[in-house]
Order: structure tokens, then sequence, then C-alpha cells
């Protein structure tokens, strides 16, 4: 008797959340790595994972959304004038720009619905460093703190949706491209850093000065003579000034072998390996050394196929989880394909292809090619 009363109050849950709120009970959980290094050093300081975010964003930010209702698709609906009209500062497609953007600098993106009499009335994207998940007792998030300026707020779980990247160590947040291609970035940013030098010096490296007097120099003598250098020899300005040497003193030009120089395929390979993290075609890109793709058509399209249309596919599913139930029973986002030109020759050749299958009828090669 007592267990069929127990069974009456049980609810489901996850077998695995208590060892997380164990864990985590009750906190804020803060993210192991450093937005604004990841934003300054990836992004707005390197030019490949700049190119690369924007390229992803913007693509994936111009596919248009499509509804689904009852097995039918809606031409027009409250939840599509949202996602087109999200609020009156910013557009639909700036909005989705501005999400796929977050998610590949952060690995995460956020959304808040701000909604009016239960319904959804306007869309803003969060800036990922200025949001926390607030932990329950059961381990998932419960409500989400927003601070910005000294002045913090807590949002309902509801009115926020997380979109996340996959990381296989954490538990509430995502794993950023950025971050995965660290490494790389850092050896393109120093090799960009090593030729501005390089360049600053007239594009020569180096030299020494030799004692070739057995007195040598004295203290004071050594320090005038690094001041001078330092003052009228060094930077781009002063390139190619002759060097008036006292008695004693030798210049001993220092050269670089070519191995040593070949800083050039050093950046090629770094700019490769942030591209490889993206998903982007290194062709693409224009970085010299790609022979993986025939030509730049179908490099593109891999691009599309392969890191594009994935990342819309899940943003529509996790939409449709999060807004599809506050406007109705049944709806389903998804997004036209064939509103994609990258795509088109192989929506001529399925369209060829279905064409000349006399076995269908006219109905049946409709729903064929997905109308």
């Amino acid at each position: 008797m007592l267990q069929i009363f127990k069974s009456l109050f049980e609810t489901k849950r996850s077998a695995t959340a208590p060892v997380i709120a164990f864990q985590q009970a009750g906190r804020a959980q803060w993210a192991p790595r450093n937005y604004g290094t990841l934003a300054k050093d990836g992004f707005t300081a390197n030019a490949v994972g700049y190119r690369c975010v924007r390229m992803i964003a913007e693509a994936a930010a111009s596919v248009p959304w499509l509804l689904y209702g009852d097995g039918k698709e809606i031409d027009a609906h409250p939840l599509l004038a949202l996602l087109s009209h999200p609020q009156p500062q910013a557009s639909g497609h700036e909005i989705m720009e501005a999400l796929y953007g977050f998610l590949e600098v952060s690995g995460n993106a956020y959304l808040e619905a701000v909604t009016v009499d239960g319904t959804p009335r306007e869309l803003h994207a969060l800036r990922p460093d200025r949001i926390r998940p607030i932990a329950s007792n059961d381990g998932w998030p419960s409500a989400y703190e927003y601070s910005v300026g000294g002045a913090s707020v807590r949002l309902p779980r509801e009115a926020v949706l997380h979109v996340r990247l996959f990381h296989p160590l954490n538990d509430h947040y995502g794993l950023s491209p950025l971050e995965a291609a660290g490494r790389a970035i850092d050896t393109h940013n120093a090799a960009s850093a090593w030729a501005k030098s390089m360049l600053d010096n007239s594009a020569r490296p180096c030299g020494a000065l030799v004692i070739t007097s057995p007195e040598g120099l004295t203290g004071d003598q050594h320090e005038r003579m690094k001041r001078e250098l330092h003052d009228n020899f060094q930077g781009a300005l002063n390139a190619g000034r002759p060097l008036v040497l006292e008695g004693g003193l030798e210049w001993k030009q220092m050269s670089h072998s070519p191995k040593d120089m070949d800083f050039i395929e050093t950046k090629n390979a770094a700019a490769r390996e942030v591209a490889l993290a993206f998903g982007v075609p290194p062709m693409l890109l224009g970085i010299p050394g790609d022979n993986t793709f025939a030509n730049y058509a179908e490099a593109n399209r891999v691009f599309w196929r392969q890191t594009v249309l994935p990342l819309v596919a899940r943003t529509a599913e996790a939409l449709t989880n999060w807004l599809g139930p506050q406007f109705g029973e049944g709806l389903r986002l998804g997004f036209d394909t064939d509103a994609i030109e990258a795509l088109s020759v192989e929506r001529e050749a399925l369209w060829a292809r279905v064409g000349a299958a006399e076995f269908l009828t006219t109905e049946e090669k409709r729903a064929a090619v997905g109308y």
C-alpha cells in the first residue's frame, strides 16, 4: 500500500540530475573560458576567424523559414511574423545573424522572448558573456541571470532559449570553434606580428655589434650605444639608415635560412586549421594549398550541406520546441532549401531524375521533390 501511495506522487526526472545538482547546487554556472579573449584574438584580430564566423552567420541567417501544421505548409502565421520582425530595432535577418555569430564565437547563444498576454511579441539576442544559468536542485537551469553595467536581472527559464554546441566536458556550456582552434589562431596571429616586425626593419633580420677592441666598452659607452641604436636605427622610418661605428666596434649581419623565413606557409597551415574547426572549406577563404575540391562551386555546396544547413536545422528544432507550444499545438518550423542558390545544381539534377520517372504520377513527383 505504501508503494502505491509513493508511486502516485513520483515525477519523471533524470537519474543523473541529482549528481549534477550535488556538484553545482543552487549556484550560477560560470563559463570556463574568457569570452572576451576569444572574441578579441579569434574574431576582431584574426582575419580567418572573422571571415569564418561572418560566412556561417550570414549564410545561415539568409535561409527563409517555413512553418508546417497538420502536415501542410502555413503561408501566414503570427510565429512567422515574429521571426520576420522580432523587434522594432532589428530585422529577423539581423537577430538570426547575431544568434549564429554568438554561437560560433562563444559556443553558446541566447534568445529572450518578451511576452504580452502570454504570447511572445519580441525576440532579443543576448550577449553570451552577460548571461549565466542558475542551477536548480535538480541540476538544470531554473532561471538565467543577465548582468551589464553592474546591474543584474533574473529571467525565467521559459523566457530564454539557450542554443549551444556540443561540449564533452561541460553540462551547461557549449564549446566554441575558436577555442578548439586556439593554438592555430595564436600561431596565425604570431606569424602576422613577426612578418610586421620584419617589414618594420626593412624586411631584414637583425645584426650584432662585435667588440674588436681589447679594451671593450665602459658601462657608460655601452648604455649610450644601446640608446642610440634604439632611437636612431629601429622602426620602419629608420630602415636603411647607415650606422656609424666608433673604433673597436664591427657590425655583423645575421641572416636566416630559407626554412626559417618560411612563415607564409606557417600562416597558411594555421589558417587551414582554423577553417577546419569552423567547417569552412579553405578554398572559399582564398587559402592556397587546398586541393580537396575540384572547383569553387563544389566547395560552396559542401559548405552549405555540411556546415550551414545542419546549423539551421538544429536552430529550427530548438525554436519549434521553445516557441511552437506558445502559438498552438502541432506547429513545426522548417526552412526552404529551394531558395539557396548554391544548391541549385543539386535541385536541377533531382528534378531531372524525378521528371524522367514515368512510373510516378504528378502528385508523387511533387512529393518526391518536397512539394
